[in-house]
């Protein structure tokens, strides 16, 4: 097998689980109709019709991740304690409906504000319960073995999607109109459907769903905050998410406001994003190994890249810039997500899951019409840049924490998250020798026991 052949094998080896398979073309085609719906949002915002501004846009956004911010353990708990194939039916059924009445409303051409601030919370909604089904969902398919590669590859799928769907859906917003936008990405749910309709339940990794019991909210809150390698990576995802990720905010005013461009000039911003985010994803996937000490270095090469964005004197230099921000930016996502997995223990992975969720996208509600505002009294540019330092701000904590005296601390919660979430009759692959002679003596006496029984 040539270098070629053995890397592509390496990088895509999650594609050999047929269910996988699957649902990652079904992603393909929805993830392409949510960019395609993301950027006619903005745009429809900002039009004459309904004359917003970037706060307004700020707004839009965060009504779609307020319920996630509010109610995401909850969201989390439900996930833990139902079928996720089922759940992923009744939130990709909901989802077809919502972006079909957006899509009509704008073609009759009724659409009002608060219309559209009412259908973008009724989304929030939706991906209150979707969002953790879906990252939870990918390990009932693959695996633990896979998982970090097949999580590197939904980023692939999402952001093939973000350079697939900008510049189809600016080719029908200048040929046909918003509309078409709106209603392609609800025929695009369709395709989901197919994915999940046409999977072998018997080859899915399915694990007891958590039985109702009280407390179990606060149960999972306790657990994410005594364990060290899960909160220190979900409080630096919550300050990135807050002021970094809120690129459907920022990118259309940088597009109209500082470029003075429109749908176009928008989709190129996207696409650009969207080909280093590509290329980032594949990156993640060849390696699959997660860590938080990996985590802290793309987060500092992230807040730099936004620096330069936020900086680029011309829309070119932009666009460039936009390429290896985009592969740090999913890169960073990716490795966070996959060393949560990996660090949760299954009965509490859709509640750790849900929290990284209020982190990752349950900031919105806080972020993006704080940065949206900030672009409206400066300049979009001064925006992306308080993200950057925001984000490096986050990190460095991070990087000295796990480079300096963090090495071994990093292998033995290796080790602990091995034993921790291993199956029945799963072999456990520990750490060499000199790592367990480090642990103090109650946890070498745990992990040989561990090893004997």
């Amino acid at each position: 097998m040539s270098p070629i052949a053995r890397a592509a094998r390496q990088t895509f080896k999650a594609l050999r689980v047929r269910n996988y398979r699957l649902y990652f073309v079904g992603q393909v085609i929805s993830a392409s109709g949510t960019w395609m719906h993301a950027v006619a949002l903005g745009l429809l915002v900002l039009s004459d019709r309904l004359h917003g501004n970037g706060f307004n846009v700020g707004i839009v956004t965060a009504l779609q991740f307020l319920p996630m911010l509010l109610l995401g353990s909850w969201g989390g708990l439900i996930v833990d304690r139902v079928d996720k194939r089922r759940l992923l039916y009744v939130t990709q059924v909901a989802s077809a409906l919502l972006a079909l009445a957006l899509g009509l409303l704008v073609a009759l051409g009724t659409v009002n504000l608060w219309e559209v601030y009412l259908i973008s919370t009724l989304f929030g909604v939706v991906n209150l319960f979707d969002n953790p089904a879906r990252q939870t969902f990918v390990s009932e398919m693959v695996g633990r073995d896979l998982m970090p590669n097949a999580i590197s590859l939904n980023s692939v799928v999402m952001n093939s999607a973000r350079v697939i769907g900008p510049a189809i859906g600016g080719i029908l917003i200048f040929s046909v109109g918003l509309a078409a936008c709106f209603l392609f990405n609800a025929a695009s749910y369709v395709a989901v459907l197919v994915a999940l309709f046409m999977m072998r339940p018997t080859e899915l990794h399915r694990r007891p769903v958590v039985v109702r019991a009280k407390g179990q909210v606060r149960e999972g809150l306790r657990y994410v905050w005594s364990t060290r390698e899960l909160r220190d990576p979900l409080l630096a995802m919550a300050v990135v998410g807050i002021f970094a990720f809120n690129f459907t905010t920022t990118l259309p005013l940088l597009a109209t406001h500082t470029f003075h461009g429109g749908a176009g000039t928008y989709s190129a911003l996207m696409a650009a994003m969207g080909i280093g985010a590509v290329i980032g994803g594949l990156m993640v996937a060849h390696r699959s190994r997660p860590s938080t000490a990996m985590l802290s270095m793309i987060g500092l090469a992230f807040g730099v890249m936004l620096l330069v964005v936020a900086a680029a004197p011309t829309e070119v230099i932009a666009l460039v810039a936009l390429v290896f921000m985009g592969l740090c930016s999913i890169s960073f996502i990716s490795t966070a997500n996959a060393t949560i997995q990996l660090r949760a223990d299954p009965p509490m992975r859709g509640r750790v899951m849900a929290l990284y969720a209020i982190a990752f996208l349950g900031s919105t509600p806080i972020g993006a019409p704080l940065v949206g505002w900030i672009a409206d009294v400066s300049s979009p540019r001064v925006a992306i840049m308080v993200g950057g330092v925001a984000t490096l701000l986050a990190c460095i904590p991070l990087a000295l924490r796990y480079h300096r005296g963090g090495q071994m601390s990093e292998s033995t919660l290796g080790v602990r998250a091995g034993i921790s979430v291993a199956e029945p009759g799963e072999v456990v692959d520990f750490a060499p020798r000199p790592a367990i002679d480090a642990l103090p003596e109650r946890d070498r006496v745990e992990i040989r026991q561990a090893g004997t029984a």
